[in-house]
């Protein structure tokens, strides 16, 4: 039997060509859902609005935004890059959220699932921007999700690392002996999170199984941060 334990959802998934955007979009088909996928880079400020009211319904939201993490000195970090990583990272967070969040509070039922990066939970030299950044999503959420309990719409996120996706870990990062040796030596598991490990988790998060779950963020990283 297919699993159907969304049945009847409709999940708006955004940069659905990046990040875990494609696998998440399978499980999330796979699981019942009806998945509308959008591969607008949300970077002009009314992008996320539109999007929102193109979309139709949207029972759940996640917000998967993704952008590759420059590795600078934290001296040499330029007002350039730091605006554009918290213009793809950070701004279209709260444009997205104020977008749907009116319909999910008359209706008393929605879900938004922020799928973010554990780097805002471990310190990583020549970071700062791209932490700062991943940093600034879950403290939203954990402050949106406490605001919008009340109304029976839950915000998550999950904190993810040593995930392989083919946007901070295509084949010729996963098969440089360097990157075989860091795994070994960093994630206790040993080894990287399969993508429909991930995906599977962000699909329960995003299920009514999960509804008890607020303003919280879920480590899924093979142990490099256990909180």
């Amino acid at each position: 039997m297919p699993d159907s334990s969304l049945r009847g959802k409709r999940i708006l998934v955004t940069h659905a060509d990046a990040f875990m955007g494609p696998v998440l979009c399978e499980v999330l088909a796979r699981r019942g859902a009806t998945v509308i996928p959008s591969t607008d880079a949300l970077l002009e400020p009314e992008a996320p609005a539109a999007l929102v009211a193109a979309s139709g319904e949207v029972d759940i939201l996640v917000a998967n935004l993704a952008i590759r993490n420059p590795r600078t000195s934290a001296t040499e970090v330029s007002e350039a890059e730091w605006r554009e990583v918290f213009a793809a990272l950070v701004d279209p967070l709260p444009r997205l959220c104020r977008a749907v969040l009116p319909a999910m509070i008359a209706r008393r039922a929605g879900k938004i699932l922020v799928m973010g990066s554990a780097s805002a939970l471990r310190g990583i030299k020549g970071a700062t921007t791209y932490s700062a950044a991943r940093g600034a999503q879950l403290a939203y959420v954990q402050s949106l999700g406490v605001e919008v309990a009340a109304h029976n719409v839950q915000v998550n996120a999950i904190a993810q690392n040593f995930v392989d996706n083919p946007t901070y870990f295509p084949p010729e990062v996963q098969a440089d002996p360097r990157f075989q040796d860091r795994l070994k030596r960093e994630v206790p598991l040993g080894r990287l999170v399969s993508a429909s490990e991930d995906a599977e988790f962000a699909a329960y998060l995003c299920s009514e199984a999960a509804n008890c779950f607020v303003g919280q963020v879920f480590p899924v990283c093979g142990g490099w941060v256990q909180r």
